[in-house]
């Protein structure tokens, strides 16, 4: 870098007029310039001096009608796109075009804080179930830890697919997650904190699925589990678990439709078990045939005097679970396919079940012959429960907190 070296010196004309001349060299361009003053010189000196300290700095003296404030934003945007393909135009462009101000601002800690209360409001008036309510919560806390400190129209489409992709999920759980956010900004929209839904803009995956995938178990396996439920504990656990595999009722503790049943819903002599509304998974009523294998089951272990569920259920369960395979769905999965292996009629399953016709063919169809499905419905019971040994008031619903 060239040094400034400038000097002020007296000078006379060839006319006899005193001047006082700026002279001395700038970044290597000589400089020699004439005032009738000395401040003058002084004032032009330092001027090309402080010019020199700027072009040392890279900065450059230009006539703007941008304030101080103004400028200093304008300098820091530049070096942000310094590295970007496109011009800053581009950017304030394309924010110009895609972005609206909402009705008021709201930040997102605030939003999902009274979402999440109108959840709970619908939890209370059994709108939504209790994993539902949680899974809510949970998500968009999430979201909110990502986002945190911004506001809810701050966030873009392309930043909820980042967020939506950053733990590589399945195609299944990120449509789960994108929905559960589009009904979050729905919410958002409706209250004039965004001025659009950017979850629109967001892809949905479409997932083709294979017929089949049901796991089930083999009717012999079903009956080898049935016979050690026999034996172990008095039979207590009988109830629970001929209900789900003879009947389909949904399993889950707390939660599952199981864990809502009373007994007198149960109507043997009717043959018929009722599942209302507030129990169904899907909040439709509907009727489930007890066939003659289950009523069997139901007598030998009546439900007045064992509980549908037994308390501390997780952890007592724990002790068989992995013997036998026992995942989440597989009892009803194996009375579903069972079902519709004996009776081949997917409407009649479909009714029983509380599914759609669809979800019927697409993963309970021709999995289990009718042959099979004779010999499921022929399991029953070789004792009776060891009554003396199970006092009435172990007849109780579950501990929620086991």
């Amino acid at each position: 870098m060239n040094r400034t070296a400038l000097v002020i010196g007296r000078y006379e004309n060839r006319n006899g007029v005193t001047s006082w001349r700026v002279s001395g060299s700038l970044h290597g361009l000589r400089v020699r310039r004439n005032f009738k003053t000395r401040e003058e010189a002084s004032a032009e000196k330092a001027t090309l001096e402080l010019k020199s300290i700027q072009t040392s700095a890279g900065l450059n003296t230009v006539a703007t009608v941008l304030t101080g404030p103004q400028i200093r934003e304008a300098e820091a945007l530049f070096q942000r796109v310094a590295e970007k393909s496109r011009p800053l135009s581009f950017y304030v462009d394309f924010a110009l075009e895609n972005y609206r101000e909402p009705e008021r601002q709201k930040s997102l800690a605030d939003a999902i804080r009274e979402y999440v209360a109108a959840k709970e409001h619908e939890h209370v008036q059994g709108q939504i179930s209790h994993p539902q309510r949680l899974r809510i919560g949970s998500d968009l806390r999430r979201m909110q830890k990502h986002f945190s400190k911004k506001n809810v129209s701050e966030i873009t489409a392309p930043a909820l697919v980042a967020f939506l992709e950053q733990t590589r999920p399945s195609m299944k759980t990120f449509n789960n997650l994108r929905g559960i956010l589009g009904t979050f900004f729905k919410f958002a929209f409706h209250r004039g904190w965004v001025a659009e839904n950017p979850i629109l803009k967001v892809p949905h995956y479409r997932i083709r699925r294979r017929r089949g995938v049901a796991e089930t178990f083999s009717a012999s396996h079903a009956e080898k589990f049935m016979e050690q439920l026999e034996s172990f504990e008095g039979g207590r656990w009988v109830p629970y678990f001929a209900l789900c595999l003879f009947a389909g009722i949904r399993p889950g503790v707390p939660d599952g439709e199981i864990s809502k049943l009373r007994p007198e819903s149960v109507c043997l002599d009717a043959g018929v078990i009722h599942i209302a509304a507030e129990v169904s998974k899907v909040r439709e009523p509907r009727k489930v045939t007890i066939q003659p294998n289950l009523a069997a089951w139901l007598r030998a272990y009546p439900l007045d005097r064992l509980p549908i569920v037994v308390g501390n259920f997780h952890q007592r369960r724990a002790q068989f679970r992995d013997k036998f395979g026992l995942t989440h769905d597989v009892l009803r999965h194996t009375f579903i396919s069972m079902f519709v292996g004996k009776f081949r009629s997917m409407g009649e399953a479909a009714l029983q079940a509380g599914n759609s016709e669809s979800i019927i063919r697409k993963h309970y169809l021709d999995l289990k012959s009718t042959a099979e499905a004779e010999q499921f419905f022929s399991i029953m019971p070789k004792q009776r429960a060891a009554l003396e040994s199970v006092p009435v008031a172990t007849a109780r619903p579950v501990d929620a907190a086991a």
